[in-house]
């Protein structure tokens, strides 16, 4: 190999039948694995929330609906704590079911209608409405609050109805009642006299009708009585027939198919539940006629799809979990760094972003706070790329306010008209990435590894999978922080609980096996395990190394390369290699990230991610590097 400044230089790297995949995450919604949708029997309550012009909505709304449903019905509106409302009245005049406005503790009664009083903030608890007062100095949501409380009381028997309004209220709110499997309906913007609030929630793209206001009330009656709608059979009979599937399970792995071929992710190994949602909203019967319906309809595909992938997520979601989080977890981290030291944290399944921020809050606080400034690199990956580059763009509506304090809103975002932007000195602390642990290998190496309200959404053997490559990630007496439904299952062995209650563990013992890699639906490959002896490389067999300089002599003359195995550590080198290795100060590691220069890694690790993939062999374009000389080269990267 030329060794001179300007000069291409080629690298190989081999693979013997490991897995390489740059990983995606994902979410999914809840449910049996045995799909059945039946409704839940209890009582729905009827949340609608309205602001400027919805008056007239909510008159139209309520002359649409009959009085005998038995659902409850609570309106949400923005009104002024110094004027006397006379909505009770009005809206009398086009219902015959009760309106009331509701005083503190109030009992709820079906086939009623319940008002929020000016000047209070509203809460629904079990069986009851409670009331707070409206602070007048802070920006305050009371549609995305009663929207939060309805979901956590009412759960799948929620449903929220978006009417005319300015700004964003009720989108953050929205995501919850869906997140509980509820029902959410926006009125038709065009239709409304201020789209603000309809368009907001719209973009969530959680919405599960879009109607003018008079067809408001029909579809919420035909929700709550589970009676089918004519949309719904007009796609079924259309005039595409896709499947001869003749059971449910034919059926459900035609759907799942489907989904395979839109976005290239396999949900086989996620609950049904979104499923079984998606045909109460479009009220079909049966799992062959949905299979019908998502071959005909485009926008009902991309539905499920999306909620299957859960975009539901908050700023310091649990802010009793964060809290603890904060105390007993990142300022003892952080006091132990030293200012040249790099804390790594792996976020996974972050959604939209706010998750990964929220850590990064805490942690350059605490840094304020302890006085110490180690480096802070944040990982936070997603399945979904549209969730990706939402998170990376760090825009976010006006309504985060109510879940972040006013100290962080100024310190970590800048205000451009409706929405808030995070700043550069938060979003420099975090790398966004597409990413599945369920399908490859995860990160390493980690001081903290978050991943929250997502393995509840993975069958079981797959919650155990991914529990194994969150451990995997954690160094030793490294911390492990999930959702509060969330559990380690067989895993508990391996931790000791910091708080049990918000699921925050510490891991006292790494996996005892290697990492089993071999599955991972369609990015699935078999994973060469070499032995591990007395803890030192794994070694391979001198036949294979034989095997792999043949390949080198056949491609190269003269060659330089690494043989590196299934988790990307060097297990053999052939040729004058040690230009091109960098030995970092720290633990001995032969991983690749800690033997190759830094600017190399990234194009590695895609290239073996590439190769093992498809089953190719790839080669970089001309890459710049620095020898320990100190001088400019290029080279070429082959896997």
């Amino acid at each position: 190999m030329v060794s001179q400044t300007v000069c291409v230089q080629r690298v190989l790297f081999l693979l013997m039948n490991c897995e390489f995949a740059m990983v995606f995450s994902n979410a999914a919604e809840t449910g049996a694995d045995v799909p059945s949708p039946e409704a839940d029997s209890s009582p729905h309550i009827v949340a609608i929330g309205a602001s400027a012009g919805g008056l007239e909505a909510l008159e139209k709304l309520f002359d649409g609906l009959a009085s005998d449903s038995g659902a409850t019905f609570v309106v949400i509106q923005h009104l002024s704590p110094d004027h006397k409302s006379m909505m009770a009245n009005l809206l009398s005049r086009h219902t015959a079911m009760p309106v009331v406005m509701v005083e503190q503790d109030m009992p709820i009664e079906p086939n009623t209608v319940y008002l929020i009083p000016p000047g209070s903030i509203m809460h629904m608890g079990e069986g009851k409405l409670t009331l707070t007062p409206k602070n007048p100095r802070t920006l305050t949501l009371p549609i995305d609050v009663f929207f939060k409380s309805v979901a956590q009381h009412y759960g799948a028997q929620s449903v929220g109805v978006v009417l005319s309004g300015t700004g964003s209220d009720g989108t953050r709110g929205a995501s919850a009642i869906n997140d509980a499997g509820g029902f959410l309906i926006a009125q038709e913007p065009e239709d409304a006299k201020f789209d603000g609030m309809p368009r907001s929630i719209i973009a969530t793209g959680l919405v599960d009708a879009i109607l003018p206001v008079q067809q408001i009330g029909a579809r919420v009656l035909a929700h709550i009585s589970n009676q089918p709608i004519v949309q719904a059979a007009v796609a079924i009979e259309g005039p595409r027939r896709l499947t001869t599937a003749t059971s449910p399970e034919a059926a459900l792995n035609g759907i799942l198919r489907l989904l395979l071929q839109l976005g290239g992710i396999d949900f086989q190994e996620y609950k049904t539940g979104t499923v079984m949602r998606r045909m109460n909203v479009r009220q079909v019967i049966s799992l062959e006629s949905y299979l019908e319906l998502l071959a005909n309809d485009r926008s009902e595909l991309l539905v499920l799809r999306r909620e299957m992938l859960i975009p539901v997520t908050s700023f310091f979601r649990d802010p009793e979990a964060f809290e603890i989080l904060g105390r007993q977890i990142i300022e003892p981290l952080v006091a132990r760094k030293q200012g040249g030291d790099t804390i790594r944290v792996w976020a996974a399944a972050v959604s939209t972003g706010e998750e990964a921020y929220s850590l990064a809050m805490m942690f350059l606080e605490a840094f304020d706070s302890l006085k110490r400034w180690p480096a802070l690199k944040i990982f936070a990956t997603d399945v979904e790329q549209q969730n990706i580059e939402t998170a990376g763009a760090g825009t976010y509506p006006e309504s985060i306010s109510a879940e972040i304090s006013p100290q962080q809103l100024e310190r970590f975002f800048v205000k451009r008209g409706n929405n808030f932007v995070v700043k550069n000195d938060l979003r420099q602390c975090i790398v966004f990435a597409r990413h599945n642990m369920l399908a490859a290998p995860p990160f390493t190496r980690m001081d903290l590894v978050v991943c929250r309200n997502a393995l509840i959404y993975f069958k079981s053997q797959a919650q155990e999978r991914a529990l194994k490559r969150l451990q995997y990630a954690l160094l030793p007496r490294a911390y492990l922080f999930l959702g509060s439904s969330e559990s380690l299952g067989e895993l508990q062995r391996d931790f000791t609980p910091i708080s049990a209650k918000h699921k925050i563990w510490q891991m006292v013992k790494p996996l005892n096996q290697p990492l089993d890699v071999s599955k991972g639906g369609s990015y699935g490959y078999t994973a060469a395990q070499p032995m591990v002896i007395a803890g030192r490389t794994p070694r391979v067999k001198s036949t294979e190394v034989e095997q792999g300089y043949a390949a080198l002599l056949q491609a190269f003359s003269p060659p330089a390369a690494i043989l590196v195995n299934a988790r990307q550590e060097l297990v053999h080198s052939y040729g004058n290699v040690a230009k091109f290795l960098h030995l970092r100060e720290g633990h001995a590691s032969l991983e690749l990230n800690r033997v190759l220069p830094e600017s190399l890694v990234p194009v590695a690790v895609a290239l073996l991610f590439k190769a093992a993939r498809e089953e190719i062999s790839v080669t970089s374009d001309n890459l710049r590097f620095t020898s320990h000389e100190g001088k400019v080269e290029y080279l070429r990267l082959s896997a």
